[in-house]
């Protein structure tokens, strides 16, 4: 009897788990009898309050909580995790192996894998730097100019994103905090021994797609790139992204 797949779902820096938008929802609806689970990082979310822990390995365990809150043993768990999402899930599967069972990293980088200014290219660092000087739906309209590159979901986007900036508002310390971490995270020689898929923007304009490819490289597993899309792939296209998962859960 094939078990009930349920996915855990880790979003990147600043952001939360309404930031997937229907991506969830659509991904159980592709996988009829699936469950979900999102669990949003420490200063976001809503956690948002509370302060962000300066390591991405306090993170884990903070977020490890609301794991084993909702994770059942007979069920076959597949994480999928993006931006700095990615390093979580990282520095998770190397301190909890056995937490899940299939794992998909998207648009992330590790420190020691690849250069700093691939990692957060110069450009997006000095366009991001106007960010704590603009608010509401201005703030959020600057950042998704950097992150998504299809311009169709533009609206749709920015719309729920300016909803969860004035409900849940990431503070500027705990932005710095969640940089902190993710600039200093290093994963050193770990190779996880679980089925692990890389996808990536092949045009990210924050993160350079090179990180991914070193992920994939060191690791020898398989990396599919996007052509055009941007460092905010469930975003630009939601139902490719389902399309590689599912190929993925699957053959495994």
């Amino acid at each position: 009897m094939t078990k009930q797949k349920h996915f855990y779902l880790f979003r990147g820096l600043i952001r939360e788990a309404e930031h997937w938008g229907d991506f969830p929802k659509d991904l159980q609806s592709a996988n009829p009898g699936s469950k979900f689970t999102t669990i949003d990082i420490p200063g976001a979310g809503v956690f948002f309050k509370n302060p962000s822990p300066l390591s991405v390995k306090k993170m884990v365990d903070k977020m490890r909580v609301t794991y084993l809150e909702n994770q059942n043993p007979d069920e076959e768990k597949v994480l999928i995790a993006i931006s700095l999402g990615g390093m979580i899930a990282g520095q998770w599967l190397k301190d909890y192996p056995e937490d899940f069972h299939k794992a998909v990293l998207v648009n992330t980088s590790y420190g020691g894998y690849s250069k700093i200014f691939e990692r957060i290219k110069p450009e997006a660092l000095l366009y991001l730097l106007k960010v704590p000087t603009l608010k509401g739906r201005a703030k959020e309209a600057h950042i998704l100019r950097l992150v998504s590159n299809h311009k169709n979901v533009f609206d749709k986007t920015l719309n729920l994103w300016e909803k969860i900036q004035k409900e849940r508002p990431v503070s500027l310390p705990n932005t710095i905090r969640q940089l902190t971490a993710g600039g200093l995270f290093r994963i050193g020689n770990f190779i996880p021994k679980l089925p692990v898929l890389i996808l990536a923007g092949t045009q990210d304009r924050m993160v350079s797609v090179n990180c991914s490819r070193a992920i994939a490289k060191r690791w020898n597993v398989p990396i599919i790139e996007h052509p055009t899309a941007g460092h905010d792939l469930t975003s630009d296209d939601p139902k490719w992204m389902i399309e590689k998962i599912n190929s993925f859960v699957s053959a495994n």
